[in-house]
């Protein structure tokens, strides 16, 4: 079906992970050979509908599926119990019963926020993801971490609930916004960043055709980031340990994204925390200069903001780093790079440290 394909790993629960240009038109013809669940409720925002909630639904009807497109407003500001409420409403009215399916169709939002969904409704139904943004196609489609933000966080009421099945459609990210697709780009150099020398290598040489949409650059850079996902995750589903690598630039990033009220988004404030992991490695003695001098340099050249905002609040972001959701204890625990591809956990940074870098 996919020139690229792979599979994460978790025994009896796990799926397969599809990178195809124009796969969305096959989506209906696989579920159907598949057998995941007898209907589906595609849940989708209301901007991301509008572009190809036709598209799916055409290719769902054509395979036999029946199915409804349920639809919410878009943006991070939806991703709330609120929403949560009322989408699990809307599925109680239409009939969605325990052989029933929900379909994400949409970015980060919508894919945690379904996820969620299917994790609490009716106590778990399947659900598959169908990614159309670059962060979500690299990051948050994979690896089953569903959720959504209340006042005090990003994240902290949630659920690990995989999907049974992850359709990355590239042709949708030529509609995508140029600020979400580099957004996406942040995500994509933190996995050179925390595990792969070679890739990080093949994001400098590729600059220029990354930026441009080039095809194949663009499916093996996807493929890449998924592989390394995936071997991290059927390693450490629930985050115990490994795959808190995953989280390099999130600590500090998260912050400033709750801070700035979430005008910047996600990957942008990703970009802006790991350039703070790298000054805070720096000044820990744990990374060469002119290796953290390299990284930020690429963060840069793909267009990518390097620092936290002036005007926003630095008690208030340091308020957020506190309540980190993978703080333990009172600890907030940092990832930080030693070298490029190579990085390490650790809860002995210093208020002070974190101080000097906000302050910047």
């Amino acid at each position: 079906m996919s020139p690229y394909q792979l599979d994460v790993g978790l025994g009896e629960r796990s799926y397969p992970i599809f990178i195809e240009d124009g796969i969305m038109a096959q989506i209906g013809a696989d579920l159907a050979k598949r057998d995941i669940a007898s209907r589906y409720a595609v849940i989708s925002d209301d901007y991301v509908a509008k572009l190809y909630g036709s598209t799916l639904m055409a290719a769902l009807k054509e395979a036999g599926i029946q199915a409804e497109l349920v639809t919410f407003p878009r943006g991070e500001a939806s991703k709330n119990l609120q929403v949560f409420a009322e989408l699990s409403s809307r599925l109680a009215q239409i009939g969605i019963d325990r052989k029933s399916g929900l379909i994400a169709l949409g970015g980060g939002v919508t894919g945690d926020l379904t996820g969620f969904l299917a994790a609490s409704y009716l106590r778990g139904i399947p659900f598959v993801q169908v990614p159309t943004t670059l962060l979500s196609q690299v990051d948050s489609s994979v690896g089953g971490k569903t959720g959504v933000d209340i006042p005090e966080g990003k994240n902290l009421v949630g659920a690990f609930y995989q999907p049974k099945a992850v359709y990355i459609d590239t042709a949708v990210l030529t509609t995508l916004p140029l600020e979400e697709y580099l957004g996406g780009i942040a995500e994509v150099i933190k996995y050179g960043v925390i595990r792969d020398f070679e890739f990080y290598c093949f994001l400098e040489r590729n600059l220029d055709g990354i930026l441009g949409l080039n095809p194949a650059l663009v499916q093996e850079m996807i493929y890449t980031c998924c592989r390394i996902k995936a071997e991290v995750v059927a390693q450490d589903e629930r985050e115990s340990d490994l795959r808190r690598i995953l989280n390099f630039g999130h600590t500090i990033g998260h912050a400033v994204e709750a801070a700035s009220d979430f005008s910047i988004i996600h990957g942008h404030a990703v970009a802006i925390g790991m350039v703070a992991a790298l000054r805070l490695a720096v000044a820990s003695g744990l990374c060469k200069r002119k290796e953290a001098g390299r990284v930020a340099t690429l963060i840069h050249a793909y267009g990518l903001p390097t620092e936290i905002p002036a005007e926003l609040d630095r008690q208030r972001i340091k308020s957020y780093i506190k309540k980190d959701k993978k703080s333990v204890g009172g600890s907030v625990f940092y990832v930080l790079a030693t070298t490029i591809g190579q990085v390490i956990i650790t809860n002995e940074i210093t208020e002070e440290q974190v101080d000097s870098i906000l302050q910047r």
